[in-house]
């Protein structure tokens, strides 16, 4: 409603800076203004962060903010933080931005631009809104930079940077910088010092000290003449918990689904009022409370079982107060997954975690431990009605767990909101009792559609995810303080610690010293954890308490050896768990040559003939589609049915690999009850598959073959040996097969080109496994392997320090492989000590201030990005060779264009539903090398080049042949081997 004249008088200035347009018409159509006043933002912004900091924020987070914000006064860190966050885009007053009234990507139709513009413009002039004298010569700058250059002047900052004479507050331009990265970037000085031509202070300081003035009065923040001495922000952790609290709470108060725009009639004292209910209904929707961890004991954590030995040493093991790291290293199998929640789960009990964040080496494997997780935080949470689990990582949309997660979300909100309105109802007609929602005591687990988005994911109570997400968190990607924040005050657990490239687990000491300095606790699983990897994790969790690691034995109260380590929040380190590992596991190993596809195919047909479960494990796709077609042209032959032979690879489209692997999990996983056999399991099955199955998937086999590969993988790949004892006999040994490949000499060819595997593995680590089995075998070239008695022998010959063997050609071998492999290395660490942030700088000393975190430039906006910039600095979870992510579609044979994201041509991309669209996105994504676009005789067609569908690029594929009809023309897509490059015919 337009205001009259008599009405603008009492509109004061700063009131008709807008901060949200209506470009989506939403606040219109339901009789709400066009625009949202800059104040009322604010006001928005400063109650999430109100509701956060009682709901969501852990207590060793606040008391980390408290000393930064409120000389260790709880109540007044909270008021202040409140204030700066409402500040934060203070900057919107300047004639760079208000000249964009209406220009937003949402309003293509220039909805805006024709009486609503008028209006404002009108009202803007009335109340004496400064304006650039000539728009064209105004220096721009984005908002954000405007806010960061002007606001520690308008806080109290008096130093000569503020045009003052008086002393300078370092606190106060810290959080102004923060405050100017809230879009995703902390700017770098060069950019603040731009901004201030955007909004010259003379012209702009009354309506900007009016702004603050009123904000903080609404509030009840302290006087501003007491923030220089309260604003101290020196601890590095909370540089980037500061800074994503505030991009949450922006987030929040963003959103008109749950923020309606403030009429200029109303007092801002209704504003503020409106605010408060809002963000609390907000903070409501989104289940942003934190984990009340229910103080139960194992059996209603695990229904059925008790605790392993190694289980319960574990929990023994735990300091009785503070956050902890804790490393677990044992085989696949002993249960360690359960051991990591009751820890978890303990572990909050004790210092009020905020949730859990469950790391794994990939998608599948997050995808299968998934609704393990989902029902430990059912009964973990005390009843607490509904609690949000978040699957992180890209793929995650095309997941049956997230639809599940997805399909109960409404119905336990209203479940829950029903169950209310009944006891209430019931209350006041009888005099009994009314039940309370969830007094069975189970919490209703589900997703909010909101944690889908972009980062947010780690934000959610609980995740799980891939190991990317949190090597990505102190990495200078866009918005990574909210990562950060996401995790800081969660048990980070990382699972299959040894699956990780060196390269990751270079960078997950940085982000294990910010999750240490902020107070989280760190929980590692491996099965074979090289010690160089265990004293890396270890001094990083010490240098991000500032402690100096110590011996726990040297205390009273810790042992040298064992399978658990501790290291407390003081830096002391214990070793338990010696005598609870139970019984040793035993296998049989064979080192044989591999024949070729044919001759083994023969022979694994064969041998399985009579039953049984058998796997091959490849290192290449390449090598594993080979062996599978060479089984498939046998398995007539040999009585073998087309549904008993199973590939599975990571070439695949998730719509075809999905559904492998669920099937594998059904047929060879533990089965529906623990306590009995797998009444699916088939008589016989051969399982030809690549890496994905040694870490991703809960099964296992009767008999395995494997290709020579780093002793650390083949102990992993060996735990898929009989991992579920109740589904056989008792009795026997398992068998594993190593194929390796000879030289002519009677040494391991592991070099390319005569073996591609020398890509996927460095070859020093494939030459020095054979020779550390080879030496153990007899001359049948079979030895017993009895884990974990022999792990750590194992991985230390080829991981530790040099052991050269006698001179001789092997000798020769090593030395030149390992030659190239330490170069290798050497660039890896290079480039994991320059990409990351590190809470104490290179020196483990000096805390890193807010000048040392800007990003953006020379930076990726983030995941996996290319490089750009100058400095070609992009954020990396993992090294290797970069790919093309494009979606693949199908067009059907009975209509040129009908396009369909399936081969029957059932799911046309039409489909108006959004979920189901963004599902099918994620289901029929597909990477490929992208040297295949610019190298090679017959290169793709480069991708920018390509058709576009929701701005992804476009492959589209012949239905019934695959052949590539759009796009990457020479690509061939099959369901079952997947994409191949072919020249041209």
């Amino acid at each position: 409603m337009l205001l009259t004249v008599h009405q603008f008088a009492n509109i004061p200035s700063h009131h008709a800076i807008w901060a949200k347009t209506d470009q989506r018409s939403k606040s219109r159509s339901a009789g709400g203004p066009a625009w949202n006043p800059l104040t009322a933002h604010a006001l928005d912004t400063a109650a999430c962060v109100g509701q956060l900091w009682d709901r969501y924020l852990t207590p060793g987070i606040r008391s980390r903010l408290a000393q930064a914000f409120g000389a260790d006064d709880d109540a007044a860190a909270r008021l202040v933080v409140m204030l700066l966050a409402a500040l934060h885009d203070l900057g919107k007053g300047s004639g760079c931005f208000l000249r964009q009234f209406g220009t937003g990507r949402h309003d293509r139709a220039n909805l805006l631009r024709g009486q609503a513009l008028s209006d404002w413009l009108r009202l803007a002039a009335d109340v004496g809104l400064p304006r650039d004298p000539d728009p064209n010569a105004q220096v721009t700058a984005r908002h954000e930079h405007v806010t960061a250059a002007h606001l520690p002047r308008l806080l109290g900052c008096t130093g000569a940077d503020c045009a003052g004479s008086g002393p300078c507050h370092p606190g106060l331009h810290t959080v102004a910088l923060l405050l100017g990265g809230h879009h995703g970037h902390i700017p770098g000085t060069e950019t603040v010092e731009r901004a201030f031509g955007a909004a010259p202070f003379e012209r702009w300081k009354r309506p900007y000290r009016a702004l603050v003035t009123e904000v903080a009065e609404l509030i009840g923040a302290p006087p501003l003449g007491e923030l220089p001495r309260l604003i101290r922000p020196e601890r590095p952790s909370v540089l980037p918990l500061f800074a994503g609290l505030v991009v949450l709470a922006d987030w929040l108060a963003s959103s008109e689904d749950h923020f309606t725009f403030r009429r200029l009639e109303e007092p801002p004292a209704a504003w503020w009022a409106a605010s408060r209910r809002q963000a609390e209904r907000a903070v409501d929707a989104l289940l942003l409370d934190k984990w009340n961890a229910d103080p139960v004991g194992w059996p209603n954590l695990f229904p059925g079982t008790e605790p392993r030995p190694l289980q319960a040493a574990a929990l023994a093991a735990l300091p009785r107060s503070g956050p902890a790291l804790v490393i677990v290293e044992s085989d696949t199998g002993s249960g360690k997954t359960r051991l990591a929640l009751a820890v978890a789960h303990a572990l909050a009990l004790g210092c009020g975690h905020q949730g859990v964040y469950f790391a794994l080496p990939t998608r599948a494997a997050a995808n299968q431990i998934g609704a393990e997780l989902r029902e430990f935080v059912a009964r973990a949470s005390g009843g607490a009605g509904i609690a949000n689990l978040a699957v992180v990582h890209a793929d995650a949309e095309g997941t049956d767990l997230v639809h599940r997660l997805l399909a109960g979300t409404r119905t336990a909100q209203q479940s829950v909101l029903d169950a209310l309105h009944d006891s209430i109802d019931a209350a006041t007609c009888a005099d009994t009792t009314p039940e309370r929602p969830n007094d069975h005591g189970f919490t209703q687990v589900v997703l909010h559609p909101w944690y889908l988005r972009r980062c947010l994911g780690l934000v959610s109570t609980f995740a799980i995810g891939t190991v990317d997400q949190v090597v990505l968190a102190p990495q200078p990607s866009r918005h990574w303080m909210l990562r950060m924040l996401g995790l800081a005050g969660k048990v980070v657990v990382i699972d299959e610690a040894h699956a990780y490239q060196l390269f990751q687990q270079s960078m997950l000491r940085a982000a294990v010293e910010w999750l240490a300095d902020a107070g989280a606790s760190v929980v590692v699983l491996s099965a074979t954890l090289p010690a160089s990897v265990h004293r890396l994790l270890t001094q990083a969790w010490c240098t991000g308490r500032q402690r100096t690691l110590s011996d726990g034995e040297q205390h009273g109260h810790g042992h040298r050896h064992g399978p658990i380590t501790v290291v407390d929040r003081h830096g002391v380190l214990t070793r338990s768990g010696a005598s609870a590992l139970g019984a040793p596991r035993r296998a049989e190993v064979r080192l044989a040559s591999d024949p070729g596809p044919e001759r083994l195919a023969r022979h694994l047909l064969a041998e399985a003939t009579n039953g049984g479960i058998t796997a091959v494990v490849r290192n290449r796709v390449d090598a594993a589609i080979e062996l599978h077609t060479a089984v498939r042209g046998f398995a007539g032959e040999y009585g073998w049915a087309e549904d008993e032979i199973v590939l599975l690879h990571g070439r695949l489209m998730g719509r075809d690999r999905l559904p492998i692997e669920d099937r594998l999990v059904r047929l060879l996983g533990p089965g529906p009850r623990r306590d009995r056999p797998n009444p699916q399991r088939p008589g016989r099955l051969l399982v030809i598959a690549t890496q994905i199955v040694e870490q991703s998937l809960d099964i296992d086999f009767d008999r395995l073959y494997t290709d020579l590969a780093p002793v650390d993988l083949l102990l992993q790949r060996r735990g898929r040996l009989w991992r579920h004892p109740l589904n056989r006999p008792p009795g026997g040994c398992p068998l594993l097969t190593v194929l390796w490949r000879p030289d002519g000499t009677g040494l391991p060819l592991v070099e390319p080109p005569g073996n591609p595997d020398g890509h996927v593995y460095a070859p020093y680590t494939l030459a020095a496994t054979w020779h550390a089995l080879h030496r153990r075998a007899d001359p049948d070239g079979v030895f017993r392997l009895v884990t974990p008695e022999h792990s750590r022998a194992l991985i230390e010959e080829v991981y530790g320090p040099d052991r050269a063997p006698a001179p001789g050609p092997l000798t020769t071998l090593l030395a030149r492989t390992h030659a190239a492999w330490q170069s290798d290395l050497a660039r890896e660490y290079a480039h994991a000590s320059v990409t990351p942030f590190r809470p104490y700088g290179p020196s483990r000393a000096k805390p890193v201030k807010a000048t040392g975190l800007t990003s953006g430039g020379a930076h990726s906006d983030g995941d996996g990005g290319t490089h750009t910039g100058a400095t070609g600095i992009a954020a990396l979870s993992r090294l290797g060779e970069p790919t093309v992510e494009f979606l693949a579609l199908y067009r059907q044979p009975d209509h040129a264009l009908t396009l369909t994201y399936d081969r029957a041509g059932h799911l046309p991309v039409t489909t108006p539903d959004r979920l189901h669209r963004d599902r099918n996105l994620n289901l029929n994504t597909l990477a490929i090398p992208a040297h295949w676009t610019t190298t090679g005789p017959h290169p793709l067609p480069p991708p920018e080049t390509w058709p576009t569908l929701h701005h992804h690029p476009v492959a589209t594929f012949e239905a019934s042949t695959g052949e590539c009809l759009s796009g990457p023309l020479g690509l061939t897509y099959d369901p079952v081997h997947g994409f191949s490059r072919r020249p041209p015919s």
